[in-house]
């Protein structure tokens, strides 16, 4: 049999090596130990700002960190569990922990500088990876105090109780708030901290959070203009009066849906699944439905506030489903 490779090392190659090995060997023992000393681990880290650009608007997604929501089995209750397995080993990720994003969004139109949702605050009821929001506006050189305006896709603790911080001050003590009424009545509610689950700890929540900004409130209308470039958008069912937003500049529109969505892998392909913290999840599911249309029909680059960071993206149709294709980073 012909060998395919036959090593050849004549007398001058194994000087050679012996020469560079014995040179190797002596810089070893003259070099100092501490170059090759192993690097020190710098720990865990996630991202905390982006910058990109809708038209003349410069946009920033500030993270406030991730919410650890347990089973992905449990926030689904009504979907088949092995499907819901099935769809997350193909997208490589884990039954649990279900890990979700919180992407808010700033924008500086020129004239005001808006913030959508403010994250978790102090609050670690979803586990101790949330609450960057303050550090992470300061790292993107955003000053709280120059928010002119909070737009608020609903009240619900992870998108406004980052409003006010533990010791009772305003973390945006000059910013106007826009919130939907049906929402802001619901969640600030007295009656309801008798109700049963969850909703006590939210009304409370909100109601420390939004109840201060009481005398600066304006409630936003579907369809109608909130500020210049941001119209509101009734999409109900994660809550009463959830409100999603459509920001416009020139020719450019991005849609931000809040929690018409909250899991890019699982509810694309399943639009119809019931997310447990919905409020109506048969109508959280038809919004759903008719925002995921629209988007894909109108080719509109979207907004997840629960997608992986910075959770810029599009819909695209996919027979009777739908399909997220996320929107590449750009570098400066």
């Amino acid at each position: 049999m012909t060998k395919l490779f036959t090593p050849y090392i004549n007398r001058r190659h194994l000087l050679v090596a012996m020469g560079a090995s014995a040179f190797a060997s002596s810089f070893d023992a003259l070099a100092p130990s501490s170059a090759f000393a192993k690097a020190e681990k710098l720990g865990t880290t996630i991202p905390g700002w982006y910058r990109f650009n809708i038209g003349d608007i410069e946009a920033s997604i500030i993270s406030d960190g991730l919410l650890d929501l347990g089973s992905a089995t449990d926030q689904f209750p009504a979907a088949p569990a092995d499907e819901i397995t099935e769809i997350m080993k193909s997208e490589f990720l884990p039954v649990k922990p279900m890990m979700l994003e919180q992407n808010c969004l700033v924008i500086n139109t020129g004239d005001r500088l808006v913030l959508f949702d403010s994250g978790m605050g102090a609050d670690k009821l979803f586990g101790p990876e949330s609450g960057r929001m303050l550090k992470n506006l300061a790292a993107a050189g955003i000053n709280p105090a120059d928010i002119d305006d909070i737009v608020l896709t609903h009240a619900h603790c992870d998108h406004c109780w980052g409003m006010v911080a533990e010791d009772g001050n305003l973390n945006f003590p000059n910013a106007q708030v826009h919130i939907s009424e049906a929402d802001f009545d619901f969640w600030t509610d007295e009656e309801k901290l008798k109700a049963d689950g969850f909703v006590p700890k939210f009304v409370a929540g909100a109601r420390k959070n939004l109840l201060p900004y009481r005398d600066r409130m304006h409630f936003v209308k579907n369809d109608k203009e909130v500020l210049p470039g941001v119209t509101a958008l009734t999409t109900p069912g994660h809550t009463v009066g959830h409100t999603s937003y459509v920001i416009s500049s020139g020719d450019k529109t991005f849609l931000n849906v809040g929690d018409v969505v909250h899991h890019y892998a699982l509810l694309f392909q399943n639009p119809q699944w019931e997310f447990a913290f919905d409020s109506d999840p048969k109508v959280a599911a038809q919004t759903r439905m008719k925002l995921f249309d629209m988007a894909s029909t109108d080719e509109m680059p979207m907004i997840g506030y629960h997608f992986p960071f910075p959770g810029l993206g599009h819909i695209r149709r996919e027979g009777d489903a739908f399909d997220y294709v996320p929107i590449p980073i750009k570098h400066a």
